[in-house]
């Protein structure tokens, strides 16, 4: 890498679902941290999209409420290039050449395959069997050398690196092997309110806070998580759900806060009513800022198309250029 260059980071963002807590806290805190240090593409995954949902009819109005959230949450345009994946041509071009390379036996025992095939058995469309090659070429378009992932997501990762690698080998090298980055820090997981597992977009909404959730959903929602009558002896040990309440306090509330409730708890004179009503006006204070700032944006059409498409210059430009050695080396310049 050149001196002084900073370091590329792509990552993707589903236009599906609401974004929620566990987003927020998992990943676009981090992200937020990176538009400083790196070069960074962040894209709205709008054809991922279709290989699960083909209909398009509320497709706009998803992708511009998913921008507006990462925005309210703090990516700024001017830093990061914030950008629709349609908008970006060269990436259907690359995804081609990268179907090529890759073989129906290995993508068929991708885990998430099998388990988008359990989900939708009459629609296992082409697109969702070469789903990871669609992700390669996202990632390796702009020559990523590290991409923000979940555990989840390490897989698709793996397949990229073997992509790049078999591209490089049969045409010469062209692409860095991506891998993944955060910051050196464990994910943070933000447990759902119910106990059970994490927050989703699509499970358990009555357990998941939202980043759009009004601020009486919110106390209603933390007033049902669950507890118990609490410890019969001094300094026991939290079961999960109870150390799930005090992991949400850590998010939001002031330390002084969580000190008197973990003191409480070991002296067994806790009282969860007063602790969950004291979590849920510290997450409405965290969550309506966010909400209201998301709002402004997302019915700022004129706005989110401007963004869209100074993002879109920033990554044609990244992608062109790409694709210029993509198909010099591959010998499709004639």
């Amino acid at each position: 890498m050149e001196k002084g260059k900073k370091q590329i980071v792509m990552s993707g963002i589903r236009p599906t679902g609401f974004l929620h807590l566990g987003n927020y806290f998992g990943a676009l805190r981090n992200y937020v941290r990176m538009q400083d240090e790196y070069e960074c593409y962040f894209m709205v995954a709008d054809l991922h999209s279709l290989t699960t949902h083909p209909d398009t009819k509320e497709l706009k109005g998803h992708v511009h409420r998913v921008l507006a959230e990462n925005i309210a949450s703090g990516l700024d345009p001017e830093k990061a290039a914030l950008f629709c994946q349609s908008h970006v041509r060269e990436t259907s071009e690359l995804y081609l050449y990268l179907n090529m390379l890759a073989y129906k036996g290995e993508l068929e025992k991708t885990p998430t395959f099998k388990d988008k095939v359990r989900l939708q058995p009459d629609n296992v469309n082409a697109g969702l069997l070469t789903y990871p090659v669609l992700m390669a070429a996202d990632i390796l378009l702009h020559r990523a050398a590290l991409v923000p992932v979940g555990k989840d997501q390490e897989q698709h990762l793996e397949i990229a690196r073997t992509y790049a690698t078999r591209f490089n080998h049969r045409y010469g090298d062209v692409f860095p092997g991506p891998q993944a980055f955060n910051f050196g820090q464990a994910l943070v997981k933000v447990p759902s309110l119910d106990g059970e597992g994490k927050m989703s977009k699509s499970e358990n909404q009555n357990a998941t806070l939202y980043l759009a959730d009004s601020d009486d959903v919110i106390r209603k929602k933390v007033k049902k998580a669950k507890s118990d009558s609490g410890p019969t002896e001094p300094n026991s040990v939290k079961p999960d759900y109870i150390e799930n309440l005090f992991l949400l306090m850590s998010l939001v509330c002031e330390k002084d806060v969580i000190e008197k409730f973990e003191s409480d708890y070991n002296n067994c004179t806790i009282q969860y009513g007063k602790l969950k009503e004291q979590l849920g006006e510290d997450m409405v204070k965290f969550i309506a800022p966010i909400r209201e700032k998301a709002e402004s944006i997302r019915t700022n059409e004129k706005y989110l198309n401007e963004v869209m498409e100074k993002g879109a210059e920033k990554a044609r430009k990244s992608a062109n250029a790409t694709m210029e050695q993509v198909r010099k080396h591959m010998g499709l310049v004639y």
